[in-house]
């Protein structure tokens, strides 16, 4: 393939955006196949075919990264725009995303400690239920690794996105609401997106929990990074 053909960075954009348009298709016809499985699987048969480097590629892939901020951001909208009837329900709102973020930061720690993980790996498992601009910071102030938890966080929206919804009404939990405070502060920006495919205000609920989550996270933490210390 041309070097300035792959140097251009619309390269790695257009093949990102390509690889999601052809994974909403196929998940249309396969519908227990998630986009968010599949679009990745495509990138990267579409490297190895092409025998391209993933630091050729991701000076594309860094511009979709870039909107990844004012997306979330942007999640707040249909929040906005159910916000005086959810507005008397906002102590139940904000009590479920402190209680998902501390339970999320329990499970973590535990698992890790169960399965006798590394120190590293603890420091960086730990804010992974968090979106993850937030989770990155985070993992570099506990002293863990930005990068596996960039990838753990990933995994834990996308498993959250897949299962999420299943796994709560497996538990009984049919309440629109409840579920999405719940996916939203274990799965963040994925698992909400995941919500808004279901309704907007679902979808808005989903992002309130993640950016509440994203606020109570640092302030648990606090503590148990004076522990590893």
């Amino acid at each position: 393939m041309n070097d300035s053909l792959l140097a251009d960075p619309l390269f790695g954009s257009v093949l990102t955006l390509g690889a999601y348009a052809a994974a909403i298709w196929i998940y249309r016809k396969i519908s227990w196949l998630h986009p968010l499985i599949s679009a990745p699987l495509l990138v990267y048969l579409s490297l190895q075919l092409g025998d391209i480097s993933f630091e050729t590629y991701k000076i594309g892939g860094d511009l979709i990264s870039f909107f990844l901020g004012p997306a979330t951001v942007a999640m707040a909208v249909p929040l906005y725009k159910h916000a005086m009837r959810l507005r008397s329900m906002l102590p139940s709102l904000l009590l479920g995303a402190f209680v998902g973020s501390a339970a999320g930061l329990l499970v973590n720690g535990a698992c890790v400690l169960l399965f006798s993980g590394t120190d590293e790996f603890l420091r960086s498992a730990l804010p992974k239920s968090v979106t993850a601009a937030v989770a990155v910071d985070l993992s570099s102030w506990l002293g863990g690794s930005p990068g596996l938890t960039a990838a753990l966080t990933v995994l834990t929206g996308l498993f959250g996105s897949v299962t999420g919804p299943w796994l709560l009404r497996l538990c009984g939990v049919k309440d629109r609401i409840s579920a999405s405070i719940a996916i939203g502060a274990a799965a963040h920006g994925i698992g909400s997106a995941r919500l808004m495919a279901e309704s907007e205000e679902q979808g808005g609920l989903g992002g309130f929990a993640m950016a509440a989550s994203a606020v109570f996270t640092p302030v648990l933490l606090l503590p148990v990074h004076a522990w590893l210390l």
